[in-house]
């Protein structure tokens, strides 16, 4: 099944899932704008396919002061490119809470987690989306979230707060903006084999959970389908129908709340 955008500008995209999903859509015949903080490895991704088929960026999205400056080479491209008709985000970071003892906290790590998984993907959904909008043809914004923000991890608070955050967020901005031309996708991965879980210690935490192959080629299937949530796999403890089911019940009571309050609010 075809990848329904063309050109794709991948935020996030020097590691983990982010990357593995770049080269999966540029080997599928996805134009690829390849986003992040190690410039080596965008020049790598870039070398390996040709500049007929990849690009890239430079940007640490945490850097409130230069994301403007970054929008505006976003929006350059927007104009340049009259393929590039998706975004994917897909910054995030990981990390183990211990709040059981609070005087050992370290919240300034906590804030920065939360900037980087929420914050940052607020401030650049809503920048990126009047150009997006812009588009004389549909568009796409995709979003990486979790199935620990329907259910947190107890261990794991700063990533699980931050995650739920985003879904409420991704949730109540898609319903506000149904009417226009760009569909808001969230996909749920489950656990994967990437850099993200390094603070387990690098040889544990890339060996847990899915094989990063394996779930890129599922999700590229999954998003194939043109679906506003995509969730593979489930929540660890739990067989998938279950949580899917609770998944869906979610969906249907925020759908029946929506329809009430966007029917006394003015788009």
């Amino acid at each position: 099944m075809p990848f329904p955008y063309k050109t794709v500008l991948i935020i996030g995209a020097t590691s983990g899932i982010g990357a593995a999903m770049a080269e999966k859509l540029v080997t599928e015949g996805s134009k690829v704008i390849v986003c992040g903080r190690r410039q080596d490895r965008i020049d790598q991704f870039v070398n390996r396919h040709g500049s007929d088929k990849a690009s890239g960026i430079k940007v640490d999205i945490t850097d409130h002061g230069s994301i403007d400056e970054f929008v505006a080479k976003c929006a350059d491209y927007l104009s340049e490119y009259p393929s590039l008709d998706c975004v994917f985000l897909n910054s995030g970071v990981q990390s183990s809470t211990r709040l059981s003892r609070p005087q050992e906290f370290d919240l300034a790590n906590f804030h920065h987690e939360v900037n980087v998984n929420f914050t940052s993907i607020v401030n650049l959904m809503i920048k990126l989306l009047p150009h997006l909008q812009a588009k004389p043809c549909p568009t796409g914004l995709i979003v990486t979230g979790t199935h620990l923000a329907l259910v947190p991890a107890a261990t794991m608070a700063a990533y699980s707060a931050s995650k739920a955050a985003l879904t409420a967020f991704v949730d109540c901005c898609r319903a506000q903006n149904r009417h226009k031309s760009t569909k808001i996708i969230e996909l749920y991965p489950p656990v994967v084999q990437t850099e993200l879980h390094d603070w387990m210690g690098v040889e544990n935490g890339r060996a847990l959970g899915m094989p990063v192959n394996e779930f890129t080629e599922i999700a590229y299937e999954e998003l194939s389908k043109g679906d506003e949530l995509v969730v593979v796999g489930s929540i660890a403890t739990e067989p998938r129908e279950a949580y899917m089911d609770l998944v869906e019940r979610r969906r249907r009571i925020f759908d029946k709340l929506s329809g009430a309050m966007l029917s006394r609010f003015e788009l």
